[in-house]
């Protein structure tokens, strides 16, 4: 294939890194694509931006090709997504004084979820101002995730605290500034706050949900049926990216490419600690999270169906759409892993043989499985 332009959407967050390093370290080319990389502030600039077409491709949020599908958009065009791109990577921080309180009320040293979550509600049931948290996006993991954590914690959403939207590059700025008393979002955006000196992180997604996805590549559905071939070619450099990305003693090179001045703009060492898992919580207190981010290692490439549907009964749980079997089965055709499959067949990886899967009660911080075939019972046990 002689070189073909694709270009794609980033925002500057450790997870953007595959597409990166596809980019640079010239797995791409190899494939012959010259990858085109533009760097966006917000994830709705994201969205609109493949929906007219400025971009063939994006680093996405794992919620919006779903949202996009089921008509909530405002420009709603079909969105497809053929890749994950890796698991876990973001972390829940809260203000260095909302950590003295949860201290005060019980919360333990270290990120497990439940005690933290425990002692956050008592905090909430102590009174005084509602607490204000931020995510990136409506129909983000990162707020079905924040949501779900408060809710088994005990503690509702848009009644016991409030939740706004920021752009990830400003969270652990508006956490400073006091706007905010914690935030939801992924690296390097988290230790940027605790390194100012104005964030403790309290928990992480792998411990809330163990292996799950939280980006995706997202492609126009109709560019990805019009170019099969390039798209088959970008899931290939992908899927090498992330292997080398996977490799620990490629970390420090990643690093310092990713935190160049085209990408996060931001120090390599900075953008070590989620790539290695080695997070410091708070100014001087490190700990070690060898699942914090996963590029590579158990399947985190694949889109399994399973993560779509979960994400589809947190849209429900929420009021983003009403449940149906037709706005399931939209939510279900938004992952493809039959792209992927015939993608990555030349690699000769061991790939799942299914699209679905039990995440079983261990996969959840409250011991909750579910079933991707039995949903609509799910749906009904999770109801505000």
């Amino acid at each position: 294939m002689s070189d073909l332009r694709i270009t794609a959407g980033f925002l500057p967050l450790l997870d953007s890194l595959l597409l990166v390093v596809a980019r640079e370290k010239g797995l791409a080319a190899t494939q012959g694509i010259d990858l085109a990389l533009v760097r966006e502030t917000s994830w709705a600039n994201i969205r609109d931006r493949v929906a007219v077409g400025h971009f063939d491709v994006a680093h996405m949020l794992g919620p919006m090709p779903i949202a996009a599908n089921l008509g909530l958009s405002p420009i709603a065009v079909p969105i497809v997504a053929p890749m994950t791109l890796g698991l876990g990577g973001n972390a829940i921080t809260v203000s260095v004084a909302l950590w003295q309180r949860m201290l005060d009320a019980g919360a333990p040293g270290n990120i497990d979820p439940g005690p933290a979550g425990a002692a956050l509600r008592m905090v909430v049931a102590g009174g005084g101002p509602r607490l204000r948290f931020a995510v990136t996006h409506p129909h983000s993991g990162h707020n079905y995730e924040l949501r779900y954590w408060l809710a088994s914690s005990g503690i509702v959403p848009d009644r016991d605290v409030d939740i706004v939207i920021l752009p990830p590059p400003l969270m652990a700025d508006a956490l400073a500034a006091g706007t905010v008393e914690g935030y939801c979002v992924g690296e390097p955006w988290n230790s940027a706050g605790v390194a100012s000196g104005a964030g403790r992180i309290v928990t992480v997604k792998a411990r809330i949900w163990a292996e799950s996805p939280d980006k995706v590549l997202g492609v126009g559905e109709r560019w990805a049926t019009q170019n099969p071939e390039a798209l088959a070619a970008l899931l290939r450099a992908l899927y090498a990216a992330s292997v080398w990305c996977g490799d620990p003693a490629n970390h420090a090179e990643a690093a310092a490419i990713l935190g160049g001045p085209a990408y996060l703009d931001r120090p390599s060492e900075l953008l070590l600690r989620g790539l290695s898992g080695r997070l410091e919580l708070i100014r001087g207190e490190s700990v070690r999270i060898p699942d914090f981010y996963v590029p590579s290692a158990q399947s985190a490439t694949f889109p399994w169906i399973t993560h779509a549907l979960w994400y589809y009964t947190q849209m429900v749980r929420w009021g983003d759409v009403p449940h149906s079997d037709e706005n399931a089965r939209r939510a279900a055709d938004s992952y493809r892993p039959d792209l992927y499959r015939s993608a990555i067949a030349p690699f000769g990886a061991a790939l799942p043989t299914g699209d679905r899967k039990l995440l079983s009660a261990g996969t959840f911080f409250d011991g909750v499985p579910f079933d991707p075939d039995s949903f609509d019972t799910y749906i009904e046990s999770q109801r505000v």
